[in-house]
């Protein structure tokens, strides 16, 4: 299996054969997740550390989940109240924990390459759970998973991103990963939530959800990041659901058999139609958490593998 990879910081360090690699073992560990029996022993022995320093119950959920099923010691590290707080650094936060000899780390903070630098200072494997507005690699990973499961390829889809693209780390992987793949990926939404350089990343992008969403295969919303809005960049919440937000008659101009996406946790009524995020025939939102386990377990039972190759050596 092609997955040559230290660490998983994003999708910008990986080959089209890497990404396909952890696609493939997370449609084994998928089907895995729905017997009866839903372990493997790929982590048995090894010690997996979850630090969250952003809240974020189902990504953490999600990763914490997957080390369990595979049998790793899985220890969750509570950033909120720790000695970061205290006035701790994030390099001692980092030696500290190098000392505890951990095998997998798996890391959310608010400030872009932050995750990196962690990367750079302690012996184990590092996965990023999402650092400020750089990258979330297993979303946009658990995300191609969904549509290559619901399409049957990756390759040659028309897939629209719509809506916060400027705040939105979920939005640059999986802009990463679909032109990698060789999809042609439209970016919707308002001047205001468009990110600078924005020509610069191999997209078409579009004001107009009319014309944005004519004959696409893959409709994805994002969330509107609030949380990382310093301004008024939409005039209200109605007026943004009226021109941007998904319902019935704006998904009719996409293709008959377009899916539809979201990453979550969703504003309903602000970036999607209540009745259409739970529409079976249309949504695959809920795929999109399930296949969320599958990925991370691929992706540490990958990692893990590196890990113990050179420690043999």
């Amino acid at each position: 299996m092609t997955f040559s990879q230290r660490h998983l910081l994003g999708i910008e360090h990986l080959a089209p054969a890497e990404i396909t690699a952890i696609l493939d073992l997370a449609d084994d560990y998928a089907a895995l997740n729905r017997r009866a029996d839903k372990h493997g022993d790929a982590l048995r022995g090894l010690t997996q550390i979850n630090m969250f320093f952003e809240n974020s119950t189902r990504t953490q959920a999600s990763f914490e989940l997957a080390g369990k099923r595979l049998g790793a010691d899985v220890m969750n590290m509570s950033m909120q109240t720790s000695s970061v707080k205290k006035g701790e650094t994030l390099i001692d936060t980092a030696m500290t924990l190098n000392a505890m000899h951990p095998d997998l780390l798996v890391v959310r903070h608010p400030s872009s390459g932050a995750v990196d630098l962690l990367a750079q200072k302690v012996n184990c494997a590092v996965l990023n759970a999402g650092d400020g507005r750089h990258e979330h690699p297993t979303q946009a990973l658990l995300d191609a998973l969904t549509i290559r499961r619901a399409k049957g390829r990756l390759h040659r889809l028309n897939v629209a991103i719509c809506g916060d693209i400027a705040h939105s780390r979920v939005a640059r992987s999986n802009i990463l990963l679909l032109n990698r793949m060789e999809s042609r990926i439209r970016l919707i939404g308002p001047p205001t939530l468009m990110p600078a350089g924005v020509a610069d990343l191999g997209c078409e992008v579009y004001g107009d959800m009319a014309e944005g969403l004519k004959d696409v295969d893959v409709v994805m919303m994002l969330r509107l990041q609030k949380e990382r809005m310093d301004g008024g960049f939409i005039p209200s919440e109605r007026e943004y659901y009226h021109r941007y937000g998904l319902d019935a008659e704006k998904l009719a101009l996409a293709k008959p058999d377009a899916i539809v996406m979201h990453p979550g946790p969703m504003n309903r009524g602000v970036e999607i139609d209540g009745t259409l995020a739970d529409d079976i025939n249309r949504s695959v939102i809920q795929d999109q958490v399930e296949m969320g386990v599958a990925v991370r377990m691929a992706a540490m039972d990958l990692l893990a593998r590196n890990l113990r190759d050179r420690r043999a050596a």
